[in-house]
C-alpha cells in the first residue's frame, strides 16, 4: 500500500474515533458540575485533541510502515477504543466513576503502546508522549470531577 494512503487510513481511524466521541457533548449536565479551580476552559479541549489525534495517527503510521498490521497496531487500536469509550461513559452516560475506570485502563494502554512503538521506531513513541501526558491530566481532572460531584452519603 502506498505510504500516503496508509497515512490517510491512520488519520481516518484516529479522527473516526474522535467523531464517535464528538457525538457526546458536554452540554448542560457538564456545565452544572462542580469543577476544580484548575479545570481548563472548554475551548482548549478541541485544539489539544486535534493535535493529539494527528500525532497519534503519524505515530501509528510510522510503526505500521515498519511492521505492517502487528501486535503494536493492535495495542494502538485497543487504546483508541478505550479513548472513544471514555467520552460515551463520561458525557453520554454521565458516569464519571465508570469513565475514571476507563481512563485508568486507557492510560495503561497508552503507556504500553508508547513502549511498543518506541521499540520499533523511537520517534513514534515520542509522538505518543504528549498524548500520555494529556491523558494523565485528564485522568486527574476526571477523578476530581467524580469526587466533587458524588452524591453525599448520610
Amino acid at each position: 500500500m502506498d505510504a500516503a494512503v496508509g497515512l490517510a487510513g491512520w488519520l481516518v481511524l484516529c479522527f473516526g474515533a474522535a467523531a464517535v466521541g464528538a457525538r457526546f457533548r458536554p452540554g448542560e449536565w457538564y456545565a452544572g458540575l462542580r469543577k476544580p479551580a484548575w479545570n481548563p476552559p472548554n475551548w482548549l479541549f478541541a485544539p489539544v485533541w486535534t493535535l493529539l489525534y494527528a500525532m497519534m495517527a503519524v505515530a501509528a503510521w510510522l510503526v505500521w510502515r515498519q511492521t505492517g498490521l502487528s501486535r503494536e497496531s493492535g495495542l494502538f487500536v485497543l487504546q483508541l477504543a478505550l479513548n472513544a469509550a471514555w467520552t460515551w461513559l463520561f458525557f453520554g452516560l454521565k458516569r464519571p466513576g465508570l469513565a475514571l475506570a476507563d481512563i485508568v485502563a486507557l492510560w495503561m494502554a497508552i503507556g504500553g503502546t508508547l513502549l511498543a512503538f518506541w521499540a520499533v521506531r523511537p520517534v513514534a513513541g515520542l509522538l505518543l508522549a504528549p498524548y500520555l501526558a494529556w491523558v494523565t491530566f485528564a485522568a486527574a481532572l476526571n477523578a476530581a470531577l467524580w469526587r466533587l460531584n458524588r452524591p453525599r452519603r448520610l
